[in-house]
């Protein structure tokens, strides 16, 4: 075990953070770590939006469900799929690369590179001993989101991450076992394994929730995964990417 593996299992999401605003060092340090992470063929197929504008963020914060944390934080990060920047790189170099970029497999790029930047931003700002949360509710209208952040087409924001210091350290919760989500050659099929190990987390859960809310809740994790699966959510994204020149074939 070293620091790095230290950092990584001590995560966990704050929500509520201190009304101090990052620095311009520790931002550029967020991002440039971003930017050492692996990235296909050196595509680079992402860019990064920060947001300080104080309207912005309550605009945002409103667009992504009226979470209180994306308006009040350090710092926003907009992580993007970005084929715009190569779309111009095609024209000036007088190449056919509209096919390509118009791929599913250039839009999984786009998205995979994003993640894998987004990823190290979060353990870069964990490791300063800052606190982070993913924003996927940003997706909810991005239509809207992206007039707001004036990207052009083929530039798709995915979801935000708030960064700031920590007012309050909120408890771990518990993943799915090792076991589960390890798979040592091939997948395991076997049903009765399966659902013992959901069985077992299910277990695992109901227990946090429990001990967390003075026995208020002994959610399922089953039970809560078919629930949120049940309500069918941003069903618009399909039309909304091909839109916007990318995934279209």
């Amino acid at each position: 075990m070293n620091d790095i593996i230290t950092t990584i299992l001590n995560h966990r999401s704050i929500r509520n953070f201190e009304d101090k605003p990052l620095t311009d060092e520790q931002i550029k340090a967020i991002v440039l770590s971003a930017q050492a992470a692996s990235t296909s063929s050196y595509i680079q197929a992402y860019s990064i939006i920060g947001v300080k504008d104080q309207e912005k963020k309550q605009k945002l914060a409103e667009l992504a469900g009226n979470q209180d944390y994306v308006e009040k934080n350090g710092h926003f990060f907009v992580f993007c799929a970005d084929l715009y920047r190569h779309s111009i790189i095609g024209k000036e170099e007088q190449k056919v690369v509209n096919p390509s970029i118009e791929s599913t497999e250039k839009f999984m790029v786009g998205l995979i590179d994003a993640s894998l930047a987004a990823q190290n931003a979060a353990i870069a700002a964990e490791s300063l001993g800052l606190g982070i949360c993913y924003i996927g509710g940003i997706r909810n209208n991005l239509e809207e989101v992206k007039k707001l952040l004036k990207t052009p087409d083929r530039v798709i924001p995915l979801f935000g991450l708030a960064v700031g210091y920590p007012a309050k350290m909120t408890e771990q919760k518990p993943r799915l076992s090792f076991e589960h989500i390890y798979h040592e050659n091939e997948y395991e099929q076997d049903m009765a394994i399966y659902l013992q190990q959901l069985r077992e987390y299910d277990e695992l859960i109901s227990n946090y929730y429990e001990q967390r809310t003075g026995g208020k809740r002994k959610d399922r994790w089953t039970a809560q995964m078919a629930q949120m699966l049940e309500k069918q959510s941003r069903m618009y994204m399909k039309e909304f990417i091909q839109k916007n020149k990318l995934d279209l074939r």
